[in-house]
């Protein structure tokens, strides 16, 4: 990851000598892939920085209007003086305008940024698959979409808009000041440089340690959404005091983290307030010597809006600090490659649905054996094969490459004689229905469950689907029928249930092929018939250990350690 510099940044992780270490601090944090992410949401973030630098103006107006105002006071032209406080009031009114109007786009501006965000990391992450997740934690992947984006609000909505409001407005107003008196221009020049640069030299440790307390955050809120999903599992084996001490140690880690942050971080406050007070009492003192009122009272005013701007800066730095620390998660997300590309040009599955596995060889990333080996069977069209064998045999391994959450090393696998690497993914995968052992149901109802196999799907459709698939009676039971929330992975229903849904949810994708994960490892005779209507007229690879199961394939591929050990027909 490159970093945008204003000073001197070498790249991260190309030197870590002390020397390298002291210029790390000398910038302003702008990261370049942060700054690619805004290119969808430019829009929001310059209406902030026009809205920002109008607030500024108007705080700069008053100041000089008020200056004017004292100085003619001084004088006692209280004409003037009436005409001027009046001019204050209009621009004190217009000022509160701005606010409200700035503080209402810099939160539309975050929610468009977030939006556009969350929308673009999970297509990331459709595009990844599962091969993806099966090396992520879930609550490490849950927390950079939630809170790491949530944190990147305020960078973008508020931090990057006062860094150009920031390097706006201190040099036009010294620049200007310089006509008025050079004295307290050059004081107040020095010190709003120094505010801005040496607080810089802490934040390469701040920042450091950011990181990883973002790791250690993310780290234990997976091991809070572990425990949360596997309860029933701690409960079960009086394991739940034993990991919330570890938790607890966790928690109390990251405690310790945040504190030490927060001390460097007070140490920077402290130093740029610091410079805050020398520099307006240094530039008051050198106004003394001013040859009238008007300068007097315009190096006071003017030094506090320029110095307005720079506190402003700190704030929004704080604030948009979660999503600085975040950005690791989040890079590490969208540089993640998928495990297959997505080059196929063919849009239309084959009508003949014969899926033929030839010389096919596969190793899982990091493994040392193949998981599959030369294996080589035909599926006919319109027939079930049957794939046994011990646990680790490879047989899921072959049906996720038929659905390419995997490419083979070698070999191919073609549908219909053609290639399944020649059809976009869309094509390949809406060719393929999948009823798998665990059931994953989302937290609505019935119905929307159902309709993810087709959207536009009618009630009386669902209806027949159910009843095919042994699951209208028991539907018709629940508390508002096909209308019935079923909880977070359907833990309102039991497995049979569950299982019966997503043979259901197969009817009404009427895809051409049929994958059955040991999808009967929970139902009855009227289902397992269910799962015959579904297999008649479908190319079928069914994984399966039960008798009654395998007797109903039309041929049985027998694996073992990866490799075809025989094909019985």
């Amino acid at each position: 990851m490159k970093i945008i510099t204003i000073y001197a940044l070498p790249q991260q992780g190309v030197n870590s000598s002390p020397e390298a270490g002291r210029w790390e601090g000398l910038r302003v944090i702008v990261h370049r892939r942060l700054l690619q992410l805004a290119g969808s949401v430019k829009g929001p973030i310059a209406a902030c920085v026009g809205l920002g630098l109008a607030v500024s103006a108007a705080y700069v107006a008053q100041a000089v209007l008020l200056a004017a105002a004292l100085s003619a006071l001084v004088r006692g032209d209280v004409p003037a003086v009436v005409r001027l406080v009046a001019w204050t009031f209009a621009v004190i009114v217009t000022r509160a305008a701005l606010l409200w109007a700035r503080e209402s786009v810099t939160v539309w501006a975050g929610a468009v940024i977030k939006a556009r965000l969350r929308d673009r990391l999970i297509a990331h992450l459709a595009r990844l698959g599962p091969a993806h997740l099966t090396g992520a934690r879930t609550g490490h992947v849950q927390t950079t979409l939630v809170d790491g984006v949530e944190g990147l609000d305020p960078y973008y909505s508020r931090y990057l808009p006062q860094v150009v409001v920031t390097f706006c407005v201190p040099v036009a107003l010294v620049g200007w000041l310089f006509t008025v008196n050079a004295a307290a221009a050059a004081i107040l020049a020095v010190a709003v440089a120094s505010v801005l640069i040496i607080p810089r030299f802490w934040d390469a440790t701040l920042l450091k340690r950011g990181r990883g307390r973002w790791t250690a955050f993310a780290e234990l809120a997976s091991d809070h959404l572990e425990a949360m999903q596997g309860m029933a599992t701690l409960r079960a084996f009086g394991a739940v005091d034993t990991l919330g001490a570890r938790l607890a140690r966790r928690a109390h880690d990251l405690y310790v983290t945040t504190m030490r942050q927060l001390r460097i971080s007070l140490v920077e406050t402290g130093i740029s307030a610091l410079f805050i007070q020398a520099g307006t009492a240094g530039a008051i003192l050198a106004a003394t010597t001013a040859g009238s009122a008007w300068e007097a009272f315009a190096v006071l005013v003017i030094t506090v809006e320029c110095f307005r701007p720079v506190k402003n800066l700190s704030d929004a730095w704080h604030a948009g600090y979660l999503g600085i620390t975040a950005v690791d998660g989040i890079e590490d997300l969208l540089s993640a490659s998928p495990a297959v590309e997505d080059r196929g040009r063919r849009n239309d599955f084959p009508a003949v649905a014969t899926i033929t596995f030839e010389r096919v060889t596969f190793t899982y990333p990091g493994a040392e054996h193949p998981a599959v080996r030369d294996v080589g069977f035909t599926v006919e069209h319109g027939r079930t094969v049957a794939l046994v064998g011990p646990s680790g045999a490879g047989k899921s391994t072959l049906a996720a490459l038929l659905q390419r959450h995997y490419d083979p090393g070698q070999g191919t696998i073609s549908i219909g004689g053609v290639d399944i690497r020649d059809l976009t993914l869309d094509a390949l995968r809406g060719g393929i229905a999948v009823v798998a052992q665990d059931t994953y149901l989302f937290h609505g109802t019935v119905a929307e469950n159902l309709r993810l196999a087709r959207p536009d799907a009618t009630d009386e459709e669902l209806a027949a689907a159910a009843r095919l698939a042994a699951a209208h009676d028991f539907i018709a039971e629940l508390p508002d029928g096909y209308d019935t929330r079923v909880g977070e992975r359907g833990t309102t229903l039991s497995g049979g249930q569950r299982q019966r849904l997503a043979i259901a949810r197969a009817l009404l994708a009427d895809a051409p092929v049929l994958v059955l994960d040991e999808a009967t490892s929970h139902v009855d005779a009227r289902t397992e018939q269910a799962l015959s209507e579904v297999r008649r007229g479908r190319t079928c690879l069914m994984i399966a250990h039960r008798p009654d199961t395998i007797r109903q394939a039309d041929h049985v591929v027998v694996l073992e350690n990866g490799t075809v050990l025989e094909a019985v027909a």
